[in-house]
């Protein structure tokens, strides 16, 4: 008899993490490797938020902190909500977690029983459905398309809802599309979402600094003041203040489920790092001003690979709006065929395909729930995206 529990055969490993490790392995076995499959700013942590963990550790800050959160980092949260987003809350309306994908499980550990339905338009985050099967939870997929930008309209969210649900999730911007909800787009999903007062909403902001083109950020609690009472944001430190390997996230909602996901974190991995929670209030309190330095710098990239994907046989993508990655429709390049004689069928054999050709790590479409598409990121450099493109080029440029 197997010791693995019989609810793991209903869920897979994280798709990017997988292609991740497979490029750093093949990196390592001597293959020339550009890996675009990673969402990871490729800036350093700035100086001023390590220099308040290098303080935190000189002043012995390395007790056991506070299950929730220490209480400065989530005085400075709720400043942050209030400041940037209209938001308020109270400090036991926060809980700091182990970066934001641990906010977004315990919701989903503290809330969901089986049977609970959850919206999760596609293209959506790889984690999201998973996470619904692993806590007796069922992924109700929604599809978007290119032609609406990729974002939810109010008439496929009314359609999904039934007396089941319990949660839509909305990741915004997105990933992996860099669609933006502007607040006209939250405001009519608002709409939907009054009728239905057994409906939460989980307002995953954790794009919420990367925007280009003169897009203002909302979220939903903000628009619909009404729906605060059922509606949990999170967010985390890990893109726009490149943080990820600090694992720093935080969620803010009604007293009743941060409690429930209180308890959740007190069983499973306590008090989240106490030296990463130092260097977070300086994250908050801090210079911002490198936000959009990096911003700058990623509509740059942006639109260098844009400007040779786009002139690639069978590729086609629109300029996302947020977050950094393009999702690309490589939907005229099914049914060609490679040298070596494979059919390319779906979109993971194209991934495959630029990965054993080309050395170009990219992540398939149907990983995010909408195919035939694939991801690449361009947080990285501009030398590594010029080439990882060309090479996309050539890879299309030698299909018959």
């Amino acid at each position: 008899m197997s010791i693995v529990a019989r609810h793991l055969s209903n869920i897979k490993a994280s798709p990017t993490t997988t292609i991740s490790n497979l490029a750093m392995d093949l990196e390592r076995q001597g293959r020339d490797i550009i890996r675009m499959s990673a969402g990871e700013p490729d800036f350093n942590t700035p100086e001023h938020i390590k220099q308040a963990a290098i303080e935190a550790l000189e002043r012995n800050q390395t007790k056991y902190p506070h299950v929730n959160g220490i209480v400065e980092l989530r005085e400075a949260i709720c400043a942050k909500l209030k400041r940037e987003n209209d938001l308020d809350y109270g400090v036991d309306q926060i809980l700091v977690t182990a970066g934001g994908k641990q906010a977004i499980y315990n919701a989903l550990v503290a809330s969901l029983n089986p049977g609970d339905e959850v919206i999760i338009p596609a293209p959506y985050w790889v984690s999201y459905p998973d996470m619904v099967l692993l806590n007796g939870g069922v992924p109700v997929i929604v599809q978007t398309d290119s032609d609406h930008g990729f974002t939810l309209t109010p008439e496929a969210l009314e359609a999904a809802i039934t007396d089941n649900t319990k949660w839509l999730i909305l990741n915004n911007p997105n990933n992996p599309s860099g669609a933006v909800m502007e607040e006209s787009d939250l405001k009519a999903l608002a709409q939907v979402l009054r009728d239905h007062p057994q409906v939460w909403i989980l307002s995953d902001d954790i794009y919420e600094h990367i925007v280009y083109d003169g897009i203002r950020f909302t979220t939903m609690a903000q628009v619909a003041p009404d729906l605060y009472p059922r509606t949990l944001t999170m967010n985390g430190f890990s893109k726009a203040y490149c943080m990820t390997g600090w694992r720093l996230g935080y969620a803010a909602a009604p007293r009743e489920l941060i409690s429930a996901m209180s308890k959740i974190q007190s069983q499973s991995t306590s008090g989240v790092n106490s030296i990463s929670q130092w260097a977070g209030i300086a994250a908050l309190e801090g210079d911002q001003s490198f936000i959009a330095e990096h911003n700058a710098s990623f509509v740059q990239r942006r639109d260098l690979a844009l400007s040779i994907l786009n002139q690639c046989n069978g590729l086609h993508c629109a300029p996302p709006k947020g977050a950094f990655y393009l999702y690309v429709d490589c939907k005229e390049l099914m049914g060609r065929t490679t040298a070596q004689g494979k059919t390319l069928e779906c979109d993971e054999d194209f991934s495959t395909y630029l990965l054993d050709s080309q050395g170009v790590a990219a992540v398939h479409g149907a990983a995010f729930g909408l195919s035939p598409f694939f991801r690449i990121s361009y947080a990285t450099d501009e030398a590594s995206i010029e080439a990882a493109c060309t090479r996309i080029q050539a890879a299309c440029g030698s299909l018959s």
